[in-house]
């Protein structure tokens, strides 16, 4: 994976195509997405840095032109646009929120409260084989309105659910291109026989965690039970140990796992959505792989995996696979961390929904653009420095570093040097750096190299 760092011509990259009704306003795009995406976490005067500049974001921004999907679509079609491989598409759901009593025209509500904000539905796209992020394949945003005041039960079924997020998004990514393979892969939020739907008509493939395991299935002897109940039924195919992360309740840990694998049909359930009733699929076949830690450690909760599959699991290579499609999910959590902390986006100023959508959707790029420098030096850590940044920004960065840590030759050396330079120390106990310091070692690099440049200039 060759990832450009050069914000110029990354951001010439993303936002030149945008269809924005004037060439100038994709010309404004372009510039703007260079400065947020070199001051990812700034304000937008902070990023801009003169007010003809920043008046100019603010006139691009409430241009009724200028919307969510016209500055996301090209980076959209670019991710999707791959002619050959597999990748994971890693959907989830955050809540956009805005403390404090600012009123926003057109915003919708996040809580039984009075709080502000969006749902913000993504579909992340990684390689399958090395894990690279490779970007954004599709986004909406849904607006959350209060609930009328006497509203019958039945009144509110009536209701457009928010689950249909899930399969907007799927229709929005399609069916994979030629020669490619698409594997969705979701947390229990996923689990609906509606986004199923959506997903066989689209010709994808999934890797979905169950939340409802008291649904009824039918096993493969033809015999209708709850889910739960089946899985007791299963022998154990194999076991492995897994690396499980902390977490506020327990610490890391190693856990011993038992593998169990077989194949179940859905029926349509009673209470599906018009999507699923109208579509005509009475019922589907899919496997099912539980992961479940044997001999946890008393008071810590075992870890517990139900993963429903349209993979084929025919051995314990197979489920082993199906896992480690799952274990990739965290990827789309991270890039919530990247948007929200790296960029900062709940804490910006803008006064209408709509100046709200256009931001999210370029700072949703530059995100994906955190994601990738923080894990490019896991993906390929052996990488030729050379091939991932211009010469000079080796050579600056190697400059500002002392002792071993000038010695640049690989992706993952240049990657340590950018958060050392950031203020990450690099000591064992330190963990790996995050979303701020990653940014403020490149802000930094970014700074040194302009300033450098400009003496160049008038000295030359």
């Amino acid at each position: 994976m060759i990832l450009e760092l050069d914000v110029d011509l990354w951001a010439q990259q993303q936002f030149e195509s945008c269809e924005l009704g004037d060439a100038r306003r994709s010309a404004r795009a372009v510039t703007m997405a260079a400065q947020f995406a070199a001051n990812p976490s700034g304000s937008t005067p902070e990023q801009t840095e003169t007010w003809a500049d920043c008046k100019a974001a603010y006139r691009l921004f409430d241009s009724r032109d200028v919307t969510f999907e016209g500055l996301a679509t090209p980076h959209w079609k670019q991710t999707r646009a791959r002619t050959s491989g597999h990748y994971l598409l890693l959907g989830d759901t955050t809540i956009v929120s805005f403390a404090g009593d600012r009123q926003i025209s057109g915003m919708g509500i996040v809580s039984s409260g009075s709080a502000q904000g969006f749902l913000l539905h993504s579909s992340l796209m990684v390689d399958a084989e090395n894990q690279a992020v490779i970007g954004l394949a599709g986004q909406t945003i849904l607006y959350r309105q209060p609930v009328p005041k006497g509203e019958k039960p039945r009144a509110r079924l009536q209701r457009p659910r928010e689950s249909r997020l899930w399969g907007q998004v799927i229709d929005q990514v399609g069916p994979p291109p030629e020669n490619v393979r698409f594997t969705h892969v979701f947390d229990r939020g996923g689990d609906n026989f509606e986004v199923y739907c959506h997903l066989l008509l689209r010709r994808t493939d999934w890797v979905v965690r169950a939340a409802q395991l008291k649904r009824l299935v039918t096993d493969s002897a033809g015999q209708t039970l709850q889910l739960r109940e089946h899985l007791k039924t299963l022998p154990v195919l194999g076991t492995y140990e897994l690396s499980v992360r902390a977490n506020q309740d327990q610490a890391a840990r190693t856990a011993t796992v038992e593998v169990r694998v077989s194949t179940i049909t859905l029926p349509l359930p009673r209470d599906c959505g018009k999507f699923a009733r109208a579509c005509g699929i009475v019922s589907m076949v899919m496997n099912v792989v539980e992961v479940l830690e044997a001999n946890p450690a008393p008071g810590s909760k075992p870890l517990h995996w139900v993963l429903l599959t349209s993979h084929s699991v025919a051995n314990f290579e197979d489920a082993w696979r199906v896992i480690e499609y799952y274990e990739q999910r965290p990827r789309i959590e991270e890039f919530h961390k990247a948007l929200k902390t790296g960029c900062r986006l709940e804490e910006r100023l803008y006064e209408t929904a709509r100046r709200w959508e256009a931001v999210t959707a370029m700072l949703s790029i530059v995100a994906v653009r955190l994601l990738q420098m923080k894990t490019i030096a896991q993906a390929e850590p052996d990488l030729p420095a050379e091939k991932l940044v211009p010469k000079k920004w080796i050579q600056m960065l190697s400059a500002m570093r002392t002792g071993k840590h000038k010695n640049i030759r690989t992706a993952k050396d240049f990657l340590r040097g950018l958060t050392g330079l950031g203020g990450h120390l690099g000591r064992k106990h330190d963990g790996e750096p995050g979303w701020i310091t990653l940014w403020r070692g490149f802000n930094k690099l970014h700074l040194l190299l302009r300033g450098a440049a400009a003496l160049h200039t008038k000295c030359g």
